[in-house]
């Protein structure tokens, strides 16, 4: 089976220096994104590093029978790293070492779709082989009933590994970001001149705009005739947020299987914003079931151990939750990430929207929490969320902070791409 470039050494092949002329270099890579069987007529041989980077991807990506991990077929050819641990565990050390860390994720994340390698995450030493991230964290989690107690302490260390890179690097543009969004939020009629907000300033006093006679013809040669001005009558002014919450937030994550990363993205911005004092902060996540993490919140590594992904959907039901627990509904930000499938009452769940926002909560609705974009998600609920003008699209953990400073700020929210609006 051919290997497309998204999962071949196509993106390692850079890595690699090589003194041959460009005819030869442009084989060996061709070699390297085809795979031996489909790549005969190239007539090149790979050795060292190469080999070794070849039969590393060979043994995830290629196509008939008897594929062992070290790449030497046995017969036909297939994708298979071996049935035991040890083969397994070699393979993760190889592709550590041949690739980098961001190829090293994908090709984890390929091995345990394609090969059904979960169970093995059961076993420490093979925790201890793999590359953390999001998504393995998300595949642990679903596990989580299933990890035997000589196993439990590996996996909490492994997640609380991706936990601390997540906080270090998010938490400082998060908190900057709304920091800023809740300074401006807090207007003042009485604004030091450094802390005018001219935008809104100009737009409350353009009834005031004065047209200014026309200045004399012979020292204005081509001009265009008379201007104008806004006379400022009443200044807009940056507030500074005080150490009281000024804004509370309610993120309200679907824990259905296909969410793992987002939850786990959830759980690290939600933790970031509950150590903000001026943000009142309350995680609720969901499935037919709602649990409130709020208080677990000083720990995301104990909220992700307190979720349990996969089961059904009920948003109607966590909605309910989180209206019931809104006292300031004008200083109300609410976040539902949820792919959408709803398992509970439609009707009942719009109308709960359309019934927060006529009271003043910003509502923001997110398909997902993750770097890889819009996923399938309901597109007649998504629409009809967008009816209530409460648009649902994707958004990665980097335009997050933007996305709640807007929410903040009730101005418009920064949606990345129209191809994830219904």
């Amino acid at each position: 089976m051919n290997r497309t470039p998204g999962e071949t050494a196509e993106r390692t092949t850079e890595r690699t220096v090589s003194d041959a002329p460009p005819d030869a270099e442009r084989l060996r890579r061709w070699r390297m994104v085809l795979g031996a069987d489909s790549a005969d007529s190239t007539g090149c041989t790979l050795t060292g590093q190469d080999a070794a980077m070849d039969g590393a991807l060979d043994a995830l990506y290629g196509g008939g029978a008897g594929k062992k991990p070290n790449g030497r077929g046995t017969g036909g050819r297939s994708a298979g790293l071996g049935a035991s641990a040890p083969s397994v565990a070699r393979w993760l050390g190889d592709i550590r070492t041949y690739f980098p860390s961001s190829v090293v994720q994908v090709m984890q994340r390929d091995a345990i779709e394609r090969l059904g390698l979960s169970a093995l995450l059961l076993e420490p030493e093979m925790l201890e082989a793999v590359e953390p991230d999001a998504h393995l964290v998300g595949t642990l989690l679903s596990l989580d009933k299933a990890v035997p107690e000589t196993t439990k302490e590996t996996a909490r260390a492994v997640v609380r590994k991706v936990v601390e890179d997540l906080e270090r690097r998010l938490e400082s543009r998060t908190r900057a970001t709304l920091t800023g969004a809740l300074d401006r939020s807090a207007r003042i009629s009485r604004p030091r001149h450094r802390d005018i907000d001219w935008d809104r300033t100009i737009r409350a006093n353009l009834k005031n705009y004065l047209t200014l006679p026309a200045p004399d013809a012979a020292t204005t040669a081509g001009s265009t005739g008379a201007t104008g001005t806004v006379v400022p009558e009443r200044l807009v002014g940056y507030g500074r947020s005080s150490r009281s919450a000024r804004k509370d937030i309610v993120l309200c994550v679907d824990q259905s299987g296909s969410m793992a990363a987002s939850v786990v993205y959830a759980s690290v911005f939600g933790a970031v914003l509950a150590s903000m004092r001026t943000l009142s902060t309350r995680l609720v996540v969901f499935d037919t079931a709602v649990v409130d993490l709020t208080d677990q919140l000083d720990d995301p590594v104990d909220v992700l151990f307190g979720t349990q992904l996969g089961g059904g959907t009920d948003i109607n039901r966590a909605l309910a939750y989180c209206q019931s627990r809104i006292t300031r509904p004008a200083d109300t930000v609410v976040v539902l990430i949820s792919d959408l499938y709803e398992g509970g009452i439609r009707d009942e769940m719009l109308k709960r929207v359309a019934a927060m926002k006529a009271s003043g909560v910003q509502f923001v609705s997110l398909l997902a929490l993750s770097d890889e974009g819009a996923p399938a998600y309901d597109h007649e609920h998504a629409a009809a969320l967008g009816a209530l003008g409460a648009p649902a699209f994707a958004c990665t953990p980097d335009l997050f902070p933007d996305v709640m400073a807007a929410a903040i700020e009730k101005r418009p929210l920064p949606i990345p791409d129209k191809e994830y609006q219904p």
